[in-house]
């Protein structure tokens, strides 16, 4: 049995009018040709569709039953193509984004998902924080697309781009001495209590701030370590001890604590875009991309 679609369409548009020449008409196609597609229709199912006589065609029960299978299956290849279409372009299906904690507290990184959501509304976005050296798993594996991380060592398997480089502040209760300051030296910390990041978390702010302070031959002294960049404000807060973060958790209001800029002009820290190697990069990766990198 070999029915084309042009068959499908063929037996819809005599089923609807009922008549060979309006049907010929509306399909922009002789009547002779028309009538002798039918009948191979017909021959190939095995069964008659349509009654004709001299003056009316009228379907037969087999008919009814195939013009209704029919128009579903000519609607079910107009929603795979248009499915497949969408895909190709990068305006349906799933994205699936990894990101460090402070990556929503960065204006261009918010205003991008926002500006993907609405853009994009038949895009099924998944996000999900994770830190930095805990991101190479789940993108190798295909777990997530698109990483949103600070700079670190990455395999060869990724690619990555820079999004941002953001300055590196320090952190102290508004009572420390060094609050009354506009900006200050790392000089100025080297004998302070540090609230820190435990090096076991994983996120790459730990060795990004350590390596900081080691060029300038400062050994912190640590007092407290947690696992989150939240919790580092709030014992800060405490007046338990200072510390440095990216300038962008400064969007994390709290009235106890002073942001203070660093003099430093190395004390910066990167955002990364890393993906998975791949030989094309689909549509939907590129149009996240593109927002981010704006």
């Amino acid at each position: 049995m070999n029915i084309e679609l042009r068959h499908l369409r063929y037996f819809i548009a005599v089923a609807e009018e009922l008549h060979f020449g309006r049907a010929a008409q509306r399909l922009n196609i002789s009547q002779p040709p028309l009538s002798q597609q039918i009948q191979l229709l017909e021959q190939q199912i095995g069964a008659r569709l349509l009654s004709r006589t001299n003056r009316s065609v009228t379907l037969t029960a087999a008919g009814e039953q195939f013009l209704l299978d029919a128009r579903q299956i000519l609607l079910n290849v107009s929603q795979a193509a248009d499915k497949a279409t969408r895909l190709h372009h990068g305006v349906a299906g799933e994205l699936r984004v990894g990101f460090t904690s402070s990556a929503p507290f960065i204006t261009r990184v918010s205003d991008a998902l926002f500006t993907f959501r609405l853009r994009y509304p038949q895009v099924h976005l998944l996000v999900q924080e994770i830190n930095t050296r805990q991101q190479l798993e789940p993108l190798t594996d295909g777990r997530l697309d698109l990483g949103i991380m600070r700079n670190t060592q990455l395999p060869d398997n990724f690619e990555h781009q820079l999004l941002l480089r953001e300055p590196l502040c320090a952190v102290v209760h508004r009572a420390h001495p060094l609050a009354q300051h506009k900006s200050i030296s790392l000089q100025a910390l080297a004998e302070e209590p540090f609230v820190f990041f435990d090096p076991q978390v994983g996120t790459a702010l730990y060795s990004d701030i350590l390596s900081l302070l080691q060029r300038h031959n400062i050994q912190p002294w640590i007092n407290q370590e947690v696992g989150e960049a939240m919790t580092i404000l709030g014992l800060v807060a405490t007046g338990l001890g200072v510390s440095i973060l990216p300038a962008s958790f400064q969007r994390i209001r709290l009235a106890e604590v002073v942001w203070l800029p660093l003099q430093e002009q190395d004390a910066l820290s990167e955002m990364w875009l890393v993906w998975a190697k791949q030989a094309e990069p689909s549509a939907l990766l590129g149009n996240m991309m593109a927002l981010l990198l704006k």
